[in-house]
């Protein structure tokens, strides 16, 4: 276990069972990208020698605590997975979050109409867990190499340093995959009306592994006890004019008053494999799972109750990585999170500095204290718990002075790969209209009228050329969506709906299965929006 003295572990508490290897396709390779273990290594020891976050610049956090059911979906939580932190009932691990906008930047206001993050830190007996995720359930694009042309599209000009709509409307025009967030984003779901009602979600997806070594694929979620609530523009604005941290004062003075906020934690759960039945591919962060056709599991709740004594030591310095996993909960497929996997703990290490997992607010708890060989680095104020001798900061030692791996898990999850090497374009359907016409066809009047107006106030500021093709691609998510979007932008429908397919994109509709959910309902096991009074 990581609590034995002489146990090597990751700066995670992680126990370390093969320090000789790499993660490999087969045995002669290639290394993968999730090779957690090896970059945590080596780009330690790359900064041995000896700014605002990017993203999720805007943030406010709160400790709290975590508590399992034991269960999934009321069958035992063993069946699927060999986490402890899953599996234990009766114990409080300790917790902390940080909710946050995107795109803005640190003085920017809660109520701009952005994503929010929702990050939770797991500090588990086993060591830390980070859930990495956003309000919404999915995401604008499926590869992570186009994560920064996303953010730098979204992101100010760099010649007027504004905003500017064309820019983000250019982007998305050429990823129609992005339609599907962009319904939800520019509706009032793109304005939550605080931290306490809003949903949150991983978005990538995850592997369960139990102690069988066998595994499934799954999307985990928060669903706030406390409901959903979100803004429309309109009022969003007249909170702006007068609060631009609403959302933070929010927060803080309903656990200062003891309003404790409460989420149920909840897994979606489908075979390991590529599930050709369904009409979307799992891995595909561009795309929901129906919670009609795969339905939320409770798994446990998670209760703030505790505000941070120092904003920038806690909310301003914890550090969060999609690669911190414990065991019994893996990585999938998921381009995005693979991706994310190397850019956030290096993201910390520029940011925070390269012993940033030293810090109280993301060290793990004293049960799952590490033990590593990792040494110096810039602003280092301890050296980690070692062997027998000190003087041996390496592994393995003849002399069995040092660290030494922990013990091998009886059935470990082994993933069957094989294929050729190279980039590679989706060939499984790629239909990104049907979730997107789907959600406008299940909103409300209320948040379809502003969802309208939202995108015509953007589509009167673009090129004319850019407005036409996303009416083209409204229209063909829904016809109704494409006809009220062109009368509100004053675009002419018939000459949109003219235009060419996109080059190198599949024809909307083409190869299309069906709905993924049925049309015009709401999911089962969502809660019900309210419109913010």
């Amino acid at each position: 276990m990581a609590d034995q003295p002489n146990t090597l572990t990751t700066r995670q508490g992680h126990p370390v069972r093969d320090n000789q290897s790499m993660r490999t396709v087969g045995e002669r390779g290639p290394a993968t990208l999730e090779n957690y273990q090896f970059i945590e290594k080596i780009t330690h020891f790359d900064r041995e020698r000896i700014p605002e976050r990017v993203v999720h610049a805007r943030g406010a956090g709160a400790h709290g605590w975590f508590e399992a059911y034991g269960t999934i979906g009321g069958e035992p939580a063993s069946k699927y997975t060999r986490a402890r932190v899953l599996n234990e009932t009766g114990v409080k691990t300790p917790m902390f979050v940080r909710f946050s906008t995107v795109a803005g930047a640190k003085e920017s206001p809660e109520t701009a109409r952005d994503p929010r993050g929702f990050a939770v830190k797991f500090k588990t007996l086993d060591g830390n867990w980070d859930l990495v995720g956003n309000n919404l359930k999915i995401f604008f694009i499926r590869d992570a190499i186009k994560f920064p042309d996303m953010i730098h599209a979204f992101k100010p000009d760099p010649v007027t340093n504004r905003q500017e709509p064309w820019r983000f409307w250019d982007f998305i025009a050429g990823h129609p995959e992005a339609l599907h967030m962009v319904t939800w984003l520019l509706s009032p779901w793109g304005i939550p009306a605080n931290y306490r009602e809003m949903e949150g979600s991983g978005v990538n997806t995850y592997k369960l592994v139990n102690d069988q070594g066998v595994a499934h694929l799954c999307k985990f979620h928060w669903v706030p006890k406390q409901g959903v609530r979100n803004l429309t523009s309109g009022q969003a604005a007249e909170i702006q004019m007068k609060d631009v941290g609403h959302a933070t004062r929010d927060l803080y003075d309903n656990i200062s008053a003891g309003n404790f906020p409460e989420w149920e934690f909840c897994v979606q759960i489908l075979p390991d494999g590529p599930n050709e039945n369904l009409s979307f591919d799992p891995l595909d962060d561009t795309k929901r799972w129906p919670e009609d056709e795969i339905p939320l599991r409770p798994v446990g709740r998670m209760v703030l109750d505790r505000v941070p004594d120092n904003f920038f030591a806690d909310v301003e310095q914890s550090a969060f990585g999609t690669g911190v996993l414990v065991d019994g909960i893996d990585f999938s497929d998921d381009k995005m999170l693979q991706g994310r996997t190397l850019s956030y703990s290096d993201t910390q290490r520029y940011r925070v500095g390269a012993n940033y997992l030293q810090l109280p607010i993301n060290a793990p708890q004293d049960g799952a204290r590490p033990a590593t060989n990792q040494r110096d680095g810039q602003m280092a104020f301890f050296v980690d718990r070692g062997g027998e001798s000190k003087h041996v900061n390496y592994e393995p030692s003849y002399l069995g002075r040092g660290l030494t791996e922990a013990p091998k898990v009886e059935k470990e999850y082994h993933q069957f790969v094989q294929g050729h090497l190279g980039r590679f374009q989706p060939t499984r359907v790629q239909d990104d209209y049907a979730q997107a016409g789907i959600r406008y066809r299940t909103f409300q009047d209320w948040e379809r009228d502003d969802l309208i107006n939202n995108i015509a106030g953007d589509l009167k500021q673009v090129p004319g050329e850019l407005a036409l093709r996303m009416v083209w691609h409204f229209w063909h998510c829904d016809q109704d969506y494409g006809r009220r979007v062109a009368e509100a932008a004053g675009v002419d429908l018939e000459q949109a709906k003219a235009l060419p397919t996109m080059p190198g994109k599949p024809a909307p509709g083409e190869n299309r299965k069906g709905p993924t959910y049925s049309d015009g309902k709401a999911e089962e096991g969502s809660p019900r929006l309210q419109a913010a009074e």
